[in-house]
């Protein structure tokens, strides 16, 4: 549990940095901050939500009921920028002047430095349109999607940030987290350059996925027919398959 915990926080740190400027505001703050009010919002609910968050009684019930693949998002309640900014202002009012000119600046060099742009994130693209999602992504949900329903569909990593931002109605075996290295045995699957269509069939039945969206170049051999497998559509050099063993009326 202790490990699940660690691996989930370690997620939701990204480069650490920005948590290690989170713990020394907090403790700063902890011997520093006198108002009842502001102690209560940037030191008491802080350490509240850590204790709770990394309690294993806690973690064990919300893995057990929930699903511990949305856990790390308990960690967005930590009021991590808001401890930031005001350690930072109660740190930086010791000072005047020049002094406190530099102490800012210093402040806000460090939080630079200790991230990265999230354009830089392979999977970002400039926008193409006013939905703010590939093009390719509208046409294959226009594609697939299925008025009154919900559609299960396999898309390639390029595009689970945008799916469900398109088109609610179709969903995924997987998330996002696929990005933060996360895999499993359908996803390995997915990243092979030859795909056997008799395990795709598999994978699609066990995940009751109607369609699976694979690169025009990946090779499939034999007969699609034989593994209840059509060719659906081709969109921009995608080819869009359809898991016929699960029905799925238009």
């Amino acid at each position: 549990m202790w490990q699940s915990i660690a691996t989930i926080l370690q997620k939701y740190m990204g480069t650490g940095l920005i948590f290690v400027w989170f713990c020394v505001g907090l403790v700063y703050l902890f011997f520093q901050e006198k108002n009842r009010e502001r102690r209560i919002i940037f030191v008491y609910v802080p350490v509240i939500l850590l204790l709770v968050l990394l309690n294993p009684v806690f973690a064990g019930l919300f893995f057990r009921f929930l699903g511990s693949e949305i856990y790390f998002r308990f960690c967005w309640l930590l009021p991590v920028i808001a401890v930031i900014a005001a350690s930072t202002v109660r740190f930086a009012s010791r000072f005047d002047g020049r002094k406190h000119t530099l102490v800012l600046a210093a402040a806000i060099a460090c939080i630079v430095v200790s991230g990265k742009s999230v354009y830089s994130n392979p999977l970002y693209s400039k926008a193409e349109n006013l939905y703010h999602v590939p093009s390719t992504v509208i046409r294959i949900c226009d594609a697939i999607h299925c008025p009154g329903r919900e559609v299960r569909a396999a898309f390639p990593r390029e595009f689970l940030l945008y799916v469900r931002q398109y088109d609610p109605t179709i969903c995924m075996p997987y998330g996002r987290e696929w990005n933060n290295g996360w895999i499993n045995e359908f996803v390995e699957f997915l990243l092979q350059d030859t795909i056997d269509p008799e395990k795709l069939s598999e994978y699609l039945n066990q995940y009751e996925c109607h369609f699976v969206i694979l690169e025009e170049k990946k090779e499939i051999p034999g007969d699609l027919r034989d593994f209840d497998l059509k060719l659906f559509d081709t969109i921009d050099g995608y080819a869009i398959y359809q898991n016929t063993a699960i029905p799925l009326d238009y």
